[in-house]
């Protein structure tokens, strides 16, 4: 597989697909559109989905490339990181998070045109986390906040925006679905951690998993991945749109990475639950937009 391509770790892209897809669903029927799109504007959803995307590939590849330079990934276990292995030059890796980042600030101007000036904001915003998460003289994701950046960008922001550049208006339905969309492509970057804590713990890298300690990171990682399951009960029922509670079905492909985390899966064992995690991040996040979209 080319270099580039695993750099921009495709395992972690449903982290970015699930809240626009899921946020675009909300969106649907909001202002009475009955039609078959339901009001959804197509290229807008294409503009924030690209966003979304630009943005995760971004910050890959920022991180490959600001933990490459201070030695932070010399002894990762983890899947090959273009800088530290010398595969890339660290400047060439550099150049494609900026390039990435630039996608998305194009396509996000189109959006605050095409709707409100103050996306240019959060856009603004969002592209200085991802970069400061590693990047800089003190990289936040350092001192134990990445998960809370996840959280916020890849759940709240990118799933209530989606739904902005729909409706433009922020709504109780979306900032709740917002909610378990956040859990799980957090618990993404947990099962990563958990991973890594040897090495960051090496490198000086204090984490939240590594100040955690590994018994508690794998019971944040488990809380993360059933809380979304007990959620969506009450946030379908509460938003009139009981059909969204389809993606109760994902929790049938919970157990395995689950079940691994419990047993003590460590190292390279741990690689194959965060692409176990991304498949039922995905999988929640279609059944919970096809059931948005149909009760809206």
């Amino acid at each position: 597989m080319n270099a580039w391509i695993v750099g921009a770790r495709p395992r972690t892209l449903p982290a970015a697909v699930v809240p626009v897809i899921v946020g675009t669903a909300a969106a649907a029927g909001m202002d009475g559109d009955t039609g078959s799109l339901k009001g959804v504007i197509i290229w807008r959803f294409t503009a924030a989905l690209v966003v979304s995307l630009a943005l995760q590939v971004g910050v890959n590849y920022a991180n490959d490339y600001s933990d490459g330079v201070r030695g932070t990934d010399d002894e990762r276990v983890g899947p090959l990181r273009l800088t530290a292995s010398g595969v890339r030059p660290a400047a060439a890796v550099k150049r494609a998070a900026m390039l990435a980042f630039a996608v998305a600030a194009v396509c996000g101007l189109v959006l605050a045109i095409a709707t409100t000036w103050w996306l240019l904001l959060v856009g603004v915003a969002a592209i200085a986390s991802a970069w400061f998460y590693t990047g800089g003289p003190r990289p936040y994701g350092y001192a134990g906040l990445g998960e809370l950046f996840v959280f916020v960008f890849f759940g709240v922001v990118a799933t209530t925006g989606s739904a902005f550049v729909q409706i433009e208006r922020i709504t109780p339905l979306t900032l709740l679905v917002s909610i378990p969309v956040g859990l799980l492509a957090t618990a993404l970057l947990v099962v990563n951690n958990l991973r890594d804590i040897p090495g960051d713990t090496v490198a000086g890298k204090r984490t939240l998993a590594v100040r955690l300690g590994d018994t508690r990171t794998r019971v944040l990682y488990v809380a993360m991945m059933v809380a979304p399951f007990v959620a969506v009960p009450f946030l379908c029922g509460l938003s009139g749109r009981p059909v969204g509670a389809m993606s109760l079905f994902a929790i049938l492909l919970v157990r395995r990475p689950v079940q691994r985390v419990i047993e003590g899966a460590r190292g390279p064992a741990l690689i194959g639950v965060l692409g176990d995690t991304g498949r039922v991040q995905l999988v929640f996040g279609l059944l919970l937009a096809v059931g948005l979209f149909i009760g809206g």
